[in-house]
């Protein structure tokens, strides 16, 4: 039986910290320029608890039976003077999720999405805003499956120390 709570990230900082490193892990795998989980958890950490505790963050945690499986964190984002939409409320950032391997493909992260907008559309939002990695086709499918759209597509540049040649920042495509 699945389950989802919602939780304080801080009360279960080593559970949350540990499923963050295994996202990480897992991003690495799309994008070689994922930073080393070791070398930014302590900020991380402190920079997602920071977001629950003063922009209405919600962390759901997902358990199969008792057992942790997967988490989703939102928070909210205020409207400043750079917005160009016509969108005046605040703007629902879905900023981490991840599901464990052995959880995978039995529609926890469905679950979590659902009850993670369903919480925020009662609270009044309309608009709500999520990243994903270029190659990560899983994640775009579900996306469009929840009838999320793209809206802007983010180009990078990243450079070798000299500033003189770009650097790939994808892996390369397998030989078919």
């Amino acid at each position: 039986m699945i389950t989802i709570r919602s939780i304080q990230i801080r009360d279960h900082y080593d559970l949350i910290n540990s499923m963050m490193e295994q996202l990480h892990l897992s991003e690495k795998t799309f994008f070689l320029k994922t930073a080393a989980w070791e070398s930014i958890a302590s900020n991380y950490m402190q920079h997602v608890m920071e977001m629950q505790e003063t922009c209405d963050g919600t962390c759901l945690l997902a358990y199969a039976d008792d057992e942790p499986a997967g988490f989703i964190f939102a928070y909210l984002e205020e409207p400043d003077e750079s917005r160009i939409e016509d969108y005046t409320g605040n703007t629902l950032y879905v900023s981490d999720g991840y599901v464990a391997n052995e959880f995978r493909r039995q529609g926890i992260y469905r679950m979590m999405n659902e009850e993670l907008e369903r919480i925020y559309v009662e609270m009044g939002i309309r608009r709500i805003v999520r990243y994903t990695l270029a190659n990560n086709h899983r994640m775009q499918q579900f996306l469009v499956s929840k009838d999320y759209e793209p809206v802007r597509l983010v180009y990078e540049k990243w450079l070798t120390p000299d500033g003189k040649k770009p650097v790939p920042l994808f892996p390369p495509l397998p030989d078919l």
